[in-house]
């Protein structure tokens, strides 16, 4: 497995109604914008069902200049009716985020959770949220099954 210094959450900038997956994901990067592969590694869908894009051990497509120790998460949504950022996820896909969060810590214990928008050179809003905010606020217990 590669080392993963930082796990970054984007959106997939749709509209609420717009209830997409890995299978459309996967075809927007690989016709539209001609890639050989999706660019992520999960994909949280509106009902909250986390989709596999790349395995974990496959070097992602998604923040230019910072892919090589990296993973992607994507949230479907992330803009509103009239294209502008919105935070406006789901109930189930938070539920969703923070076991896939718990899953990748104890995974990649050191590594940095970051929002798109988090990159110096991402001149974007994606994804629509805080994620440092977010994650500081996620309590990590090791206790228990998971």
């Amino acid at each position: 497995m590669r080392p993963i210094t930082r796990i970054y959450v984007h959106c997939s900038a749709t509209k609420p109604g717009m209830y997409i997956g890995a299978e459309e994901i996967r075809r927007w990067h690989m016709e539209g914008n001609g890639w050989s592969r999706i660019g992520y590694h999960r994909i949280i869908r509106r009902s909250g069902e986390i989709e596999f894009g790349l395995p974990l051990n496959k070097k992602g497509i998604h923040v230019r200049g910072d892919n090589a120790n990296t993973l992607a998460i994507c949230m479907v949504g992330g803009i509103d009716e009239h294209g502008k950022p919105d935070n406006n996820f789901t109930e189930e896909q938070w539920e969703s985020l923070a076991i896939t969060k718990q899953y990748f810590d104890r995974m990649f214990p050191e590594a940095e959770w970051l929002g798109h928008r988090d990159h110096p050179k991402a001149n974007k809003a994606c994804p629509s949220f805080d994620v440092a905010e977010w994650a500081a606020s996620q309590a990590f217990s090791t206790g228990g099954g998971f």
